[in-house]
């Protein structure tokens, strides 16, 4: 989420309050957001292993 500050105060969030696909097709282009979860549904599948053991640390407390 990105919002913007503005120290004058001027209130315009309806043209610059920017959540989720807005926002990173905003910064990335047409198409980032949905890049960006293909890349960590790809990433996230392939270091689940790594993922479980770290975390199956704290399940034993």
């Amino acid at each position: 989420m990105s919002i913007p500050y503005n120290l004058l105060g001027t209130d315009r969030l309806e043209t610059e309050l920017k959540v989720a696909d807005e926002f990173w097709d905003f910064i990335g282009g047409k198409g980032a957001y949905s890049d960006l979860l293909d890349v960590f549904e790809k990433i996230g599948i392939e270091l689940r292993p790594e993922i479980d053991a770290y975390f199956a640390r704290y399940n034993k407390l």
